[in-house]
């Protein structure tokens, strides 16, 4: 069945990023008003700073390296205030942004600057080492690489970029002209859950559409004046600005719509917590990793979080149960979103009214969307049965970077986004999300959901985290489904605690969903920067844990 969006359509004007942030006469709020707080120092940018501050870096571009249109700017850095105008004096000239993770290792990163043709990187003091190794086997010189944030490199090898924007003889040069449709803003890396990450080629009109999509689903509910103290409302920032999520939810959607991003490194929980208190954080956006802590932390209980107004979580499913815990715990509503790098990311958003009413679902489509749910076979499903969300708007992504065989795996000639994802539409227009379709493990011929079994047992009282993968079993030619478990810290790693959460969750699920696989004991379940398990990563670990336990046969 064929899903409209019930929202009206919305017009979504044929200009770039830059005409819609820093030319759009409709902005209700003055130049003066603070966007971006860094949560460590306090130092801000206003609107008319980062304007300022991204044209001053665009000419640098223009002058110092010769910058053109099509050029790739890599940034190496956790979040910091100084990325958005990076951001967008990158796009001021013309140039794409790909952002990149961090945590990365030099061989990580030296794949990604490769495969992107990044001409420059853009990183912090205490990442040099990895930065200047994977620069080096990827071609940049080390004079193209500068530094943000507030630690300057004192033997002056490395630059800040304060010192790109003050480049002499910059007033000649204009804004570059882009096609939004065609020219890209961003390529930015796929989390690689199931292989090397992959280039999602992002337009201007994607980011654009998605940025007033969002706003749609958001905006009558939060305000850049009034509320407490008279800031209006004010986002936590601490997702990772290099993921889609992070990038057009918080730093993008902020300066559009004038609410302050205080901007936090890197999540840690007690600064988590500590900032929402001093900072009188009204919203924010989270994983569920994150909202595990909240219902289960003990620190939660020392800071006054009652500022917070919402939360939204992406990324995977939440539970009911975890969802009314946290509310009974700290009393704030939380509410679910669904997007992917490919749909740059938001395509659904529970509305707030229906947290509590529609909890599980990733709500409704945003405006100027349309989806279905495909059969293995690619027939549409009808409504309650599931199947593969497809969906089609100007949001879409336009390809993988130089991977034309992916691209036409992912997207249909007539523009459909095959997201890889498994749920299912119910009666009301919710949208529900249950796994990913390559992620479902196969018991005998029945399907059984990791995220379901997941969320389950995130519900027994000796359980921190959880994840599910399939493991091969030869013998009777299916796979059987295997979990790995973190126990809370007084709780014993033996064999009677495993026994006794199988039992437990055999009792909460049909025949073919027990844990026929096991139940391995774990420190911490690998997980991506958005929150997403890294399956593949125990997948590996499985198939180590099994050639320990058969050993080799000698050769005779």
């Amino acid at each position: 069945m064929l899903v409209e969006s019930p929202y009206p359509p919305i017009d979504v004007p044929n200009v770039d990023i830059w005409s819609i942030l820093f030319e759009n006469q409709n902005r209700p709020y003055p130049d003066d008003k603070p966007i971006y707080i860094d949560a460590n120092t306090s130092r801000t940018y206003t609107y008319a700073q980062v304007r300022s501050t991204a044209i001053d870096f665009g000419k640098g571009l223009r002058s110092a390296w010769e910058w053109r249109k099509g050029d790739v700017l890599a940034l190496f850095t956790p979040n910091c205030i100084d990325t958005p105008a990076v951001t967008w004096g990158t796009h001021w000239a013309g140039g794409v942004v790909s952002p990149a993770n961090p945590g990365y290792t030099t061989d990580e990163l030296a794949f990604q600057l490769k495969d992107a043709g990044a001409k420059a990187l853009i990183t912090q003091k205490a990442l040099l080492k990895v930065a200047t190794e994977a620069a080096q086997r990827a071609g940049i010189p080390k004079d193209r690489i500068i530094l943000i944030g507030d630690d300057r490199d004192a033997s002056a090898e490395f630059k800040h970029f304060s010192s790109i924007r003050n480049v002499a003889g910059t007033s000649r040069y204009r804004r570059a002209k882009v096609d939004s449709q065609k020219d890209l803003a961003f390529l930015v890396y796929s989390s690689g859950t199931t292989g090397r990450p992959k280039g999602v080629m992002l337009t201007h009109e994607n980011i654009v559409a998605n940025i007033l999509q969002l706003s749609v689903g958001e905006g009558a509910n939060l305000s850049w004046k009034g509320g407490l103290e008279g800031q209006g409302d004010r986002i936590l920032g601490f997702l990772p600005f290099f993921h889609i999520y992070g990038l057009n939810c918080l730093v993008h959607q902020c300066l559009y719509s004038g609410w302050t991003l205080v901007v936090m490194p890197k999540f840690e929980i007690e600064k988590f917590c500590y900032n929402i208190q001093h900072y009188k954080i009204t919203y924010a956006y989270v994983v569920p990793p994150i909202v595990l802590l909240l219902g289960k932390h003990p620190v939660i209980d020392k800071y006054d979080l009652s500022s917070l107004r919402m939360m939204n979580s992406g990324a995977a499913p939440l539970t009911e149960d975890l969802v009314q815990a946290v509310y009974r715990r700290i009393k704030v509503p939380i509410k679910q979103g669904y997007g992917l790098s490919e749909t740059s990311p938001t395509t659904h958003t529970q509305p707030w009214e229906t947290w509590n009413t529609s909890i599980g679902s990733v709500g409704t489509m945003l405006p100027n969307q349309t989806a279905k749910f495909m059969s293995p076979e690619e027939t549409e499903v009808p409504i309650g049965e599931t199947g593969e969300l497809w969906i089609r708007g100007p949001n879409i992504f336009i390809g993988y970077h130089n991977n034309a065989e992916a691209t036409a795996n992912a997207l249909t000639p007539d523009k459909y986004f095959k997201t890889g994802d498994v749920g299912y539409l119910d009666k009301d227009g919710n949208f529900f999300i249950t796994d990913r379709v390559k992620e479902l493990i196969k018991y005998k011929g029945s399907q059984v959901a990791p995220a379901e079994l997941e969320g389950i047992l995130l519900g027994h009282p000796k359980i921190t985290d959880a994840a599910v993968i399939g493991i091969e079993d030869k013998a009777q030619a299916t796979e059987l489904p295997r979990a790995y478990i973190v126990l809370k810290t007084d709780v014993e790693k033996r064999q009677g605690t495993a026994d006794e959460i199988a039992t437990w969750l055999q009792e909460k699920v049909a025949n073919h969903k027990r844990l026929r696989g096991g139940i391995r004991f774990v420190n911490e379940v690998p997980k991506s920067a958005s929150g997403k398990i890294l399956r593949r990563l125990l997948k590996v670990k499985a198939a180590e844990e099994q050639k320990e336990v058969t050993p080799p046969k000698p050769k005779l």
